[in-house]
């Protein structure tokens, strides 16, 4: 029988629906998991899942918080590098903060990136024992930023204030009583200093803090599962106190879980969190 051309073309349409999803909706993929599943392949391809007795922690490739239930740091533990993904770590909601190196005065409902890193700084450098002074950031843990009133000349500098406002601090005294020879008050709630000039002021704290990039930064996934060296290096002494071991016993445990540079000259060498307190936990 001789069927009409637009049946025809439907049905060679309909076979080639049914040809294409039997290769690449069913025989395609299964390929591809059988070959996922081949010795060296398959740690990898199921989520490089990390067990401690008998249960899965979690994945080497992905990070933890290990906080208490109120977000502080449990001290038998290495600690990960800060994150923007949810509450911190949820795979679900991976995501960087979004605020870049011009955001230095804080909102009234949010901090400023300036200020999470001094306010991270300063809580390491308190739970290490290590100074957690860091540029451009004042004493109690917010971002050191004048806000300069007074006639501009052509550059749009100051040349003589008549007010200074430390614009991130709200109580006790200013991280520095004047500022050319005005006296620097305190910032206010709801008050607007967009018509001061914004000076940050770099202080007198080391050009390389003892607390780590990493350790005041989130990554931009929000779940990386390293740290580096240097943040590893300044928890030892903590770690090592907390669970009654030598600071060289933990060194040992740190150095058996430091990667190398990809591909031997691409990055640095980072710790796994995860796996270092798998491991201390196993002793």
């Amino acid at each position: 029988m001789h069927l009409p051309t637009w049946i025809r073309r439907h049905l060679a349409a309909l076979r080639a629906l049914l040809v294409l999803t039997a290769v690449l909706g069913v025989a395609y993929p299964l390929a591809v998991l059988a070959v996922a599943q081949l010795p060296g392949l398959h740690g990898k391809a199921n989520g490089s899942l990390v067990s401690a007795g008998g249960r899965t922690a979690g994945s080497s490739l992905i990070g933890q918080s290990f906080t208490d239930k109120d977000g502080n740091p449990v001290k038998k533990y290495f600690q990960s590098r800060p994150s923007n993904a949810g509450d911190g770590y949820d795979p679900t909601s991976t995501a960087a903060g979004n605020l870049g190196p011009e955001s230095v005065v804080d909102a009234e409902d949010a901090p400023s990136l300036l200020t999470q890193v001094c306010q991270r700084s300063k809580a390491v450098g308190e739970l290490e024992g290590v100074d957690g002074a860091r540029p451009y950031c004042t004493p109690g843990g917010v971002g050191a930023v004048l806000a300069v009133f007074g006639p501009r000349d052509a550059a749009g500098k100051v040349a003589h204030p008549t007010r200074v406002v430390s614009v991130n601090e709200r109580t006790g005294a200013p991280f520095t009583a004047t500022y050319e020879g005005v006296r620097v008050e305190l910032g206010r709630d709801g008050e607007d200093y967009a018509a001061g000039l914004i000076i940050p002021v770099r202080g007198g704290a080391p050009a390389h803090p003892a607390v780590p990039a990493d350790a005041v930064t989130a990554s931009g996934s929000g779940l990386d599962p390293h740290i580096s060296q240097a943040y590893a290096e300044i928890q030892v002494k903590r770690v090592a106190a907390e669970r009654g071991l030598t600071t060289a016993q933990v060194q040992r445990l740190v150095d058996a879980h430091t990667t190398g540079r990809a591909a031997g000259f691409m990055g640095e060498p980072a710790v796994n969190v995860l796996e270092l307190n798998l491991a201390l936990d196993a002793r």
